[in-house]
């Protein structure tokens, strides 16, 4: 079967390879993205996927990002 995506947006922030997305529970109003540059990005998914905020200070890449169900905690 032949799949009908397309690419509907690039996202430029971050400056290595994205290992893992995730849209915040509930209303998916935020996507958060951790990558081989050591970084979480989180965009805003209501508002062109603007980027919010850059969280810093991890010593290696991100292999995995996910948001807690309760708390919405990254």
């Amino acid at each position: 079967a032949k799949n009908n995506f397309q690419q509907m947006q690039t996202l430029q922030g971050h400056s290595s390879t994205v290992r893992s997305v995730a849209f915040s529970p509930g209303d998916g109003a935020v996507l958060a993205s951790g990558s081989d540059d050591n970084t979480i990005i989180l965009w805003n998914a209501k508002n062109h996927f603007q980027k919010m905020q850059t969280l810093q200070g991890h010593s290696s890449r991100i292999w995995s990002v996910a948001f807690s169900p309760g708390d919405g905690a990254v």
